[in-house]
């Protein structure tokens, strides 16, 4: 793989991947940690802080009473939740519109939510229990987009002519044309702001887990939460139907038909509630970082 100048001066454009977000994924990851750790941590953050405040009151969660601090709405959101709203809060001004998708306004951001979710339902079906890496892993599936976006829509013409016409899948059109796919490019990101090992192999492989030598699930699962989320339209722009599955991906964890429409049936139903979630900290008025 062989990474223009151009693109390696836009990676090291972006911003700092926020520290609050690093530190929580961290401390999400260490069963030992205690809610008292993530409190001391996001209190540090006033525009993390001031989203958690809003998603903690918001319609989502249904709570009787307000509240007003960091420390209460950790105790009645529970970790799980506090672990999602902190990567809401964070990362969502890096997911508005990339250009060359033909994505809208929040639907990068949405897909990328929705693959989160899917990743945790598929693990619930397939493994039993939550690894908190999955949410992590697949909100950042797509990380590459953002600075991919740009140069994808240059080449359109040229990356169009080969998924229509001698029917390339976008992530080979990608590589023909600009010489690095997203998916890569994510890794790249990755790497830059230090991730850990297990996350960054998920964002690089998330299109083709099979080329991976040891037997993680956590790829696995995203692709194939990525995969039921183009098939349900969710977020999804204008490569939504140049991906080639595996065609033993379901087969490999032992998953009938039945059980995929039952894991879409529950992602239908945690979108509904997630939307909101998605448009508290990305829509008007959010406080997340531009």
């Amino acid at each position: 793989m062989k990474i223009s100048r151009r693109i390696l001066k836009s990676i090291k454009a972006l911003p700092p991947f926020p520290a609050t977000v690093q530190k929580v994924m961290a401390l999400a990851g260490d069963p030992d940690s205690s809610l008292t750790e993530l409190a001391a941590v996001i209190r540090l953050d006033p525009a993390i802080t001031a989203n958690i405040l809003r998603i903690c009151n918001s319609a989502y969660f249904g709570l009787r009473r307000p509240v007003d601090n960091v420390n209460d709405a950790i105790l009645l959101m529970g970790r799980k939740n506090v672990v999602r709203a902190v990567m809401a809060a964070g990362l969502s001004p890096y997911f508005r519109a990339a250009k060359g998708y033909d994505v809208k306004g929040g639907e990068l951001w949405e897909h990328a939510v929705a693959v989160a979710l899917m990743s945790q339902i598929c693990a619930a079906r397939i493994s039993g229990p939550d690894d908190p890496r999955l949410f992590t892993a697949g909100v950042l599936h797509d990380i590459g987009k953002m600075v991919m976006g740009e140069f994808v829509e240059e080449a359109w013409q040229k990356i169009r002519a080969l998924t229509e016409g001698q029917k390339y899948s976008f992530l080979e059109a990608e590589e023909e044309v600009i010489g690095v796919n997203h998916a890569e490019l994510g890794g790249e990101i990755a790497l830059t702001w230090k991730f850990p090992d297990e996350i960054l192999r998920a964002i690089s492989f998330h299109h083709r887990p099979d080329r991976l030598a040891d037997g993680d699930a956590v790829p696995w699962i995203v692709y194939l939460a990525n995969q039921v989320c183009h098939v349900m339209g969710i977020g999804v722009g204008n490569d939504a139907l140049a991906y080639r599955a595996v065609g033993d991906v379901a087969g490999r964890f032992q998953l009938r038909q039945r059980d995929l429409e039952d894991m879409m049936a529950r992602l239908h139903r945690s979108m509904q509630e997630a939307r909101e979630l998605v448009s508290i900290v990305s829509g008007p008025g959010g406080n997340g970082r531009g």
